[in-house]
């Protein structure tokens, strides 16, 4: 790494952009399968049924899921830096892979050692932005390296023009060639940074390390606060994720588009309003809380508030604009819910434990998702996709009303005890 450029000023804000490359990465390699169905099916008859590609979605977000948690509380003990860089490099030479793929199963075991991989990456780079970035700056910089994550999306719907033009092959190759390049780029500037000490003269073994992690998992789960943010962060989990592997379908079976404009126009709908979504997010709830604790929870609140709307269009929409409209509520509220989540956490847990918070949150929201996904797939089969997106207003609701009426904050930032 450059001589103290660690000590600069700036170098904080350098950490988020670093990152943010990471987390287009992130996004785009996960997203893309989900618009180069068309393609794949060609070389991949199973992909013909939506339950199978539903399978495929779920896999993925299962693994992921489970994995979280560990990825957390190894990346509150470790050094977080080379948990992002390995996390990097393994999901994008399993991008490459997918490329070279010739069968389902391939794809499959591809998909679920994606989740693995890059179940590392999100709880150890959040907490690591958090750590650089303390009060006043939290939102808007976690935010801004959210933007990354819906500009992934975003490029994502663009993988079937792509592979309209090329192949879904080199596609694939392409872009985790990109991934394993970018990570020595890591090597050289990014620094870890723990706002906490560990005691590195303690001798290491398996059994301290299981009783610490029980420690940990015990203040989190001893803390009512956390127990209403796995339950915040996990409701509104069942319509993101919804819309970010069903809106390209929905859009192309309810519009009557082929996949190739389709993929585009609903990614870039909701990935560009989302952009939009948590910088504004961010800005707002940086200025609020230094006015009012509960600032940021009011700001995410708003966010959701605006799904509401959203998910009744997207779900009863016939035509372009309604569909549209719904597409760019849903994408700025969720972004200003999304940026806010971390910061929140902040509120309530000690650096020492975020990590491991954010991946148990991670686990909780993540296999709402895998329930949906799968879900949608049957629905999609029998013709009734939109509906199930009109009923996932009640859960938001009811997310709204909970956080609103349980979550009290003492603190802009929770110190060690």
């Amino acid at each position: 790494m450059p001589t103290n450029i660690h000590e600069k000023k700036f170098y904080p804000w350098l950490v988020v952009c670093l990152l943010w490359f990471v987390a287009l990465l992130n996004y785009l390699d996960r997203q893309m399968l989900s618009t180069m169905k068309p393609s794949m099916m060609l070389d991949i008859p199973e992909l013909t049924k939506a339950e199978n590609f539903g399978r495929l979605m779920a896999i993925f977000l299962w693994i992921y899921a489970l994995m979280s948690p560990i990825s957390g509380i190894i990346a509150d003990r470790l050094n977080r830096k080379w948990l992002i860089i390995s996390s990097l490099c393994i999901w994008s030479a399993v991008t490459l892979s997918m490329g070279y793929a010739t069968t389902f199963n391939q794809i499959y075991i591809l998909r679920a050692i994606m989740g693995v991989s890059e179940a590392f990456y999100i709880p150890a780079a959040l907490s690591l932005i958090a750590d650089y970035h303390q009060s006043n700056t939290r939102s808007i910089a976690i935010g801004i390296h959210t933007t990354g994550i819906y500009l992934g999306q975003a490029f994502g719907g663009f993988g079937a023009t792509f592979s309209s033009h090329f192949s879904w092959h080199l596609t694939f190759q392409s872009v985790g060639f990109i991934g394993v390049i970018y990570s020595v780029l890591l090597i050289i500037f990014i620094q870890e940074k723990k706002a906490y000490t560990i005691d590195v003269t303690q001798r290491i073994t398996f059994g301290t390390e299981i009783k610490k992690m029980f420690k940990g998992l015990g203040i989190l789960f001893g803390n009512i606060a956390f127990w209403v943010l796995l339950f915040y962060f996990s409701a509104p989990s069942l319509p993101g994720w919804a819309v970010k592997n069903w809106l390209p379908t929905l859009f192309s079976e309810t519009l009557h588009l082929n996949m190739a404009q389709a993929g585009p126009i609903a990614t870039i709908t909701i990935a560009s309003a989302s952009f939009f979504g948590v910088l504004i997010g961010g800005f707002i709830s940086d200025k609020w809380v230094m006015r009012n604790l509960k600032g940021r929870i009011y700001t995410g609140v708003i966010g959701l508030a605006l799904t509401l709307p959203a998910l009744f269009l997207v779900g009863r929409g016939t035509s372009m604009e309604t569909i549209l409209t719904g597409g760019i509520l849903f994408g700025l509220g969720f972004g200003i819910f999304d940026t806010n989540n971390m910061p929140i956490l902040c509120q309530f847990v000690a650096p020492r434990y975020r990590a491991t918070g954010y991946g148990i949150m991670n686990l909780a929201g993540i296999s709402a998702g895998a329930i949906i996904t799968e879900f949608l797939g049957k629905a999609a089969d029998n013709g009734g996709m939109g509906h199930v997106f009109v009923l996932l207003t009640v859960v938001v609701v009811v997310a709204i009303i909970f956080q609103l009426v349980t979550l009290h904050p003492k603190t802009i930032n929770m110190i060690e005890d």
